[in-house]
Parts: C-alpha cells; structure tokens; sequence
C-alpha cells in the first residue's frame, strides 16, 4: 500500500483549523476596529465635556472678575454704612441724654427761686444720672469698639456743659463762690485746649490723678446742689476743697506732660529730618 503524507492524511481537519483561525483573526481585528472606532466617538463627546466645563470655569472666572472689580466700592459702600449706623450706639446715646439732662437740670435747679428743696432734689438726681452715664459711655466705647469721632467730640463736650452748668448755678445763687467756680472750669478749658495744641505731637492720657479728680468734683457738686445743712453742709465744704485742690494739681501735671510731650514730638522731628537729609 503507498504511503500518503502526513499533511495530505490531514488535509480537511487541517483545512478548518486554518478556517477557523482566520475567523479569529478577522473577528480581533473587526474588534480592534470597532473599539478604535467607539474611541474615536468618544473623543469628540469627551472634548465636548471639557470644553463646556471650561467654558463654565472661565464664566466662573469672569464672575469672580468682574465681582472683585465691584467689591472696593461695595466694600467702601458697606464701610459707610457701618460708620453712619455707629453713630447711634449705646455709647453715643448715653451721651446724648446727658446732653439733653443740662437744660433740664437748669430749669430744676433755678425753679421756684433756686431755694426749693424738692426743686433741688429733682435737680440733684438729673446731675446724678448725668455723672453716673459719664462714667459709662466711655467704657462702654471702649470695651466694645464703639468710638466715633461723633463721641470725641461731644463726650467732653457734654462733661464740661453738665459740671459748668452746676457750678455756675451754685454760684449764682450764692452757695459758691464765684472763684471756685472760675478755678475749677479755667482749669477744664484751659486743659481741653492744652490737649489740641499738643495733639500733633501725642495725645496726653487721663490720668489715675485726673479721674479723682473728676469723681471728688462729682460728689462736692452734687452735695451742694442738695439743700444740705448741719454736719453735712460742713462736710460738702471739705470735700469741694479736696475738689479744688486736685483740680489745681492735677491741671499743673498735665501742664507739665504737655511740655514734655511738645519737646520729644519736636526731638523726633529733627531728628527724622536730620536723617532723611543724611
């Protein structure tokens, strides 16, 4: 019997397995086609994507632009606004009523005569209240950052207009004499006007002196304004005499301050010039 070789033996089996692996290759590349075809699809969509979320960052961008070129007017807008609304805070409306206390004591004190004792006794309790928000407003000010220049000014302002009213009123009705009153508010003038002057060069604090001061004056005029007599009317004339005397001393001191406070503005100056000219 003649032999047949091997691969003719085998010539349909070998034929399919041929087939069938031409399939497989036409089926891995139609695969890789179609995938390299859905990439190319999907390439389009994700720069689509992206574009639209770059479009979306740069509107934000814009936003964001064009509000930071608006936010210094706003923010100067809303500054205003706060500075406006400030002026009517507790502080400044402590102020204000003892502002407005001044006239009324006045008319109570100078009622029926001046010589009244329940006249004097109204009297006495609208300088109470006035002393007693004096003490207030400024701390209020300061512990809770309520200091406007409305409050600079008419703090002082209200303090020397309550107190000289008082004063001028004992004196005119004879419980005072005219020179303790002229001591006591030439003192208070002429120290409010010494603090102006020397403001360029430093600001003159109150001190612990100044404000015993200010509560010795507070008591004396206040027992004076009452229609005291006996042990008490003696009493009232002490404590006026501490008044004047700390109102002496303490006004020598911020004299003194004053010069001082004049004379190192003045060496800073020169020598800030001296140096820029060097």
């Amino acid at each position: 019997m003649t032999g047949v070789p091997a691969s003719a033996a085998g010539g349909p089996s070998g034929a399919q397995g041929r087939a069938a692996g031409a399939a497989s290759r036409r089926a891995a590349a139609d695969g890789a086609s179609g995938a390299s075809r859905a990439s190319q699809v999907s390439r389009p969509a994700a720069a689509a994507s992206s574009g639209a979320s770059d479009a979306a960052g740069a509107a934000g961008e814009t936003e964001r632009a064009q509000g930071a070129g608006r936010s210094p007017r706003g923010a100067k807008i809303a500054a205003a606004a706060v500075n406006q609304a400030s002026v009517w805070n507790v502080a400044n409306l402590l102020t204000m009523l003892r502002l407005l206390l001044v006239p009324c004591f006045v008319a109570l004190m100078l009622a029926d005569g001046g010589y009244d004792p329940a006249w004097r006794s109204l009297a006495w309790a609208a300088f109470a209240v006035a002393m007693i928000t004096d003490l207030f407003d400024g701390h209020l000010a300061r512990t809770y950052n309520l200091v406007t220049d409305f409050g600079k000014i008419a703090d002082p302002i209200a303090d020397k207009a309550i107190m000289g009213a008082a004063l001028i009123c004992l004196s005119g009705l004879g419980d005072l004499p005219w020179w303790v009153t002229g001591v006591i508010l030439g003192r208070e003038l002429g120290i409010t006007l010494l603090r102006f002057l020397v403001i360029r060069y430093g600001v003159i604090p109150a001190s612990r002196g100044g404000k015993l001061k200010t509560l010795t004056q507070g008591v004396a005029v206040g027992m004076y304004v009452l229609a005291l007599t006996g042990w008490l009317a003696t009493l009232r004339f002490w404590v006026m005499a501490a008044a004047v005397v700390l109102t002496v001393v303490t006004g020598l001191d911020y004299v003194r301050q004053a010069v001082v406070l004049r004379r190192r503005g003045i060496a800073e100056q020169r020598a800030a010039l001296e140096e820029s000219q060097a």
